[in-house]
Parts: structure tokens; C-alpha cells; sequence
């Protein structure tokens, strides 16, 4: 009988681990420019919309493709240009 309350166990463990709901990750603006690089392409590799990139970064313009913009040569790393999928999502970009 004691054998198969160990297995009994992993077995509730394993059932029950997978029925947790996980409360959905909102995520906290970022005021400023761009100055820690790491997380910024962190977060663009989870390919957000351009609204979630604006809710995120609300600092940073978004240029998105067809946008006329100035010429002015940025160096703050606060004008992103992105690259989208064929879903809007911005999988790429570059600051300028």
C-alpha cells in the first residue's frame, strides 16, 4: 500500500500544477529614451504590436513605414524605426 502513495502524489502534483491560472504580466512604462539595450531587445523579441510598443515605451517615437519624418540625426535612442511581420507585430528596427 505505501508504494503507491508516492506516485499518488506526483500523479495529484503534476494534475493539479497544470490547472493554476497565471495572472496576466502587465507591463510598466518605461519613461525615457532607450538607455538599457538588454530589455529593450528583450522586449522586442517578443514581437509586440505597435501599440504594445507605445504602452511600453511611451517616450520613444514610433516610426511606423509610410511616416514622413524630419531629418534630424537622433543619437538618444529616442525615434525607433521597426520592421513588422506580415501580422503588424514589430519583430526588428533601429534607432535613429
Amino acid at each position: 500500500m505505501q508504494r503507491f502513495i508516492a506516485p499518488a502524489v506526483l500523479a495529484a502534483a503534476i494534475v493539479l500544477g497544470g490547472c493554476q491560472a497565471t495572472a496576466p504580466v502587465v507591463p510598466v512604462p518605461v519613461h525615457g529614451f532607450v538607455t538599457d539595450m538588454k530589455a529593450f531587445d528583450a522586449f522586442i523579441a517578443t514581437h509586440p504590436t505597435p501599440e504594445q510598443f507605445r504602452t511600453s515605451y511611451p517616450d520613444v517615437q514610433l516610426v511606423m513605414p509610410g511616416t514622413i519624418t524630419t531629418m534630424e540625426l537622433r543619437s538618444n535612442n529616442s525615434r525607433y524605426y521597426p520592421e513588422l511581420d506580415q501580422d503588424g507585430r514589430i519583430t526588428g528596427g533601429h534607432f535613429s
